[in-house]
């Protein structure tokens, strides 16, 4: 079983990690579970999320997912640590919103293509030196880091699919449409999901 690592912290945005964490965790190969600092976190909608693991002590895990909010401003060696090891592990990483102004922060994002909210909000960041483009687009993918701005959890969402093989092209078009167009625009293009 693979499993998805969904690093939260306080004041996270619940919309940005709602479509992937769902599609990951009704696929037979993943699990999905929370990481934070603290043993529990609120949302910027209120919900108080139980967290799995501590950053000191997590699993092993097959993909990092790093939810944006109000609190990446954090200054933390933990989680420092942590994403600078998935990525140079080259395991698959996706970064929206303030998680990516996290990895512009830190460096992380200088030997990528990327996106953001916006790259003027980085430049006085001393460690962001990028080699690579920032693309002003809503979400992009190179090699295995996945970054979005925070208005588009979708396109993050079918981004990190492809990134993991999670399922084929056209499944993913699939799911990706339903969430896009709806029930009714779904099923007059697919037929009914469930049936």
């Amino acid at each position: 079983m693979k499993r998805a690592l969904f690093l939260l912290l306080d004041e996270y945005a619940d919309w940005e990690a709602a479509y992937l964490s769902a599609t990951l965790n009704e696929g037979k190969e993943w699990t999905v579970s929370t990481i934070s600092l603290h043993d529990q976190v609120t949302s910027i909608g209120g919900f108080k999320t139980a967290v799995d693991y501590k950053i000191n002590n997590h699993p092993d895990f097959d993909l990092l997912v790093l939810i944006g909010g109000n609190k990446w401003d954090v200054e933390s060696n933990d989680i420092f640590n942590l994403v600078g090891e998935a990525i140079t592990k080259n395991t698959p990483v996706g970064a929206i919103c303030g998680a990516v102004d996290y990895l512009a922060r830190n460096g992380f994002l200088n030997h990528f293509r990327h996106t953001g909210n916006s790259a003027y909000f980085w430049q006085d960041y001393e460690s962001y030196n990028p080699d690579a483009e920032f693309m002003e687009k809503q979400a992009v993918k190179d090699k295995n880091l996945v970054t979005a701005n925070g208005t588009e959890p979708i396109e993050f969402t079918e981004l990190v699919l492809h990134m993991v093989n999670f399922d084929t092209a056209e499944e993913i078009e699939k799911t990706m449409y339903m969430y896009r167009y709806g029930y009714y625009e779904y099923a007059e293009k697919y037929g009914s999901p469930f049936s």
